[in-house]
């Protein structure tokens, strides 16, 4: 039996955060590309669809120059980004031929040697919030470890302050909160001026990252006691003085000063490279936490195979998928399934949609660890805009999930706290997540 139709559904209402795959099994049985109220805003929900969109690069740019919000009267209507030029053609929006100059200059970063190189700390710090968070026979996942571990990676990688970690944790959850769509006016000003605010302190780090460039020294090679332990393979502890030649901020600097990036095209890097590693990577662990609560046979299988938890991972990804859709603007009329498109029209991509698809996975609403192609999913977008931090995501993740299953035996949610998700249509993050765990 087909779902209901989708105008039977509030796109915007309570089930749409809590449990929004009713609602894309709708769509995609009977609307695959839907126009929401007539905002000129269109849902593609088909995997098909969606892999289609993403190869008509002529047709559909990635610039980000609106918004889907709630208007006046709660009725969704369409918001012109003017002005904030920062990120909206940067990386992830940004098309070509400048998207392959961005990529270019942000892909090394997470190559798999500087990924691994990180591995030993990053566990380490892992296992000392998970084991402080068994000690304590639980407590509220998602801020004690899902969102605590995202920050610190994206620091080390970023190149900011660890004794600026709090605020840095704030920030990393403005991008999705802005993007959330069903935000009431008065906490989109609000979220307006923490932006500048954030962007008021990159751009401050991107100044002395460009000094150093200037002076030479961003591109030294590591020595002392830094250099050593990089050749060893061990932890390197930053200071609040010490610093990575390898960061994100000495990266971009040095291709400021080089003459291969814009000053606010480095400033939108980082921007974006703050919320996208942080929320994304919390929400991933968050809801993959959440999946082994509400699964005992699966945490046992995991412990008994905890090779598996790399697949664990995957379909983590691919069922809950971090962010659930992402723009593209009509360049030019056209055409996508069948729907007649105009220029400066919206579509929002649901990879969070298209990884339930039917027609591409069996049992698509179900964890299989045995899959036979474990990667074969959107959760980390796909094409040329394929996410660069997967690798840093994965490892994150990976590194929790095996430390939260071996300092256990059971792991289950708190029945007096049920779990409550950030009231965003854009990104899947739990909110609070209390378990209980021995």
């Amino acid at each position: 039996m087909l779902p209901p139709h989708p105008d039977r559904f509030d796109p915007f209402g309570p089930d749409a955060i809590e449990d929004p795959y009713p609602f894309y099994a709708s769509l995609r049985a009977h609307a695959p590309v839907y126009e929401v109220a007539e905002t000129g805003v269109f849902l593609v929900s088909t995997w098909k669809l969606v892999e289609e969109a993403l190869a008509r690069h002529e047709d559909f740019s990635a610039n980000l120059t609106g918004m889907l919000v709630t208007g006046a009267g709660g009725r969704p209507e369409l918001l012109l980004l003017e002005g904030l030029n920062t990120f909206a053609d940067t990386i992830a929006n940004a098309d070509e031929p400048e998207h392959a100059v961005h990529r270019a200059i942000v892909q090394p970063a997470f190559a798999a040697e500087l990924v691994g190189a990180l591995a030993p700390e990053l566990r380490r710090r892992a296992a000392e919030r998970v084991g402080a968070f068994v000690a304590a026979g639980g407590g509220d996942f998602a801020r004690e470890v899902a969102e605590w571990v995202p920050t610190w990676a994206t620091a080390r990688v970023a190149g900011l302050p660890l004794e600026d970690f709090e605020k840095l944790q704030v920030w990393g959850m403005t991008g999705g909160d802005l993007l959330a769509v069903n935000v009431p006016a008065a906490r989109l000003e609000a979220l307006a001026v923490q932006t500048l605010e954030m962007t008021g302190y990159l751009d401050g780090l991107l100044e002395a990252a460009l000094e150093r460039a200037r002076a030479g020294d961003a591109s030294r090679e590591p020595q002392g006691r830094e250099a050593a332990a990089q050749r060893a393979g061990a932890p390197v502890e930053l200071g609040p003085v010490e610093r990575s030649p390898d960061s994100m901020a000495d990266r971009v600097a040095r291709a400021v000063h080089a003459g291969r990036l814009a000053r606010r095209h480095a400033l939108g890097i980082l921007v974006i490279l703050l919320g996208a590693g942080i929320e994304s990577t919390a929400s991933l662990i968050g809801n993959a936490a959440r999946l082994l609560a509400e699964h005992a046979d699966l945490q046992a299988e995991l412990r008994r195979e905890p090779g598996l938890v790399p697949a664990f991972v995957e379909e983590a990804v691919r069922l809950e998928s971090p962010f659930r859709f992402h723009y593209r603007v009509v360049a030019r009329a056209s055409e996508l399934g069948g729907v007649a498109l105009r220029a400066g029209q919206r579509l929002m991509l649901f990879w969070s949609s298209a990884n339930r698809d039917e027609s591409v996975f069996e049992r698509p609403d179900e964890i299989d660890l045995r899959r036979r192609f474990p990667r074969h999913h959107m959760g980390f977008g796909r094409g040329i805009h394929f996410c660069v931090g997967a690798p840093l995501a994965r490892l994150e993740t990976q590194v929790v999930l095996e430390e939260l299953l071996a300092r256990s035996s059971r792991i289950e949610l708190d029945p007096a706290r049920p779990p409550r998700y950030a009231p965003s249509l854009f990104v899947r993050r739990p909110a609070s997540l209390a378990l209980r765990v021995a």
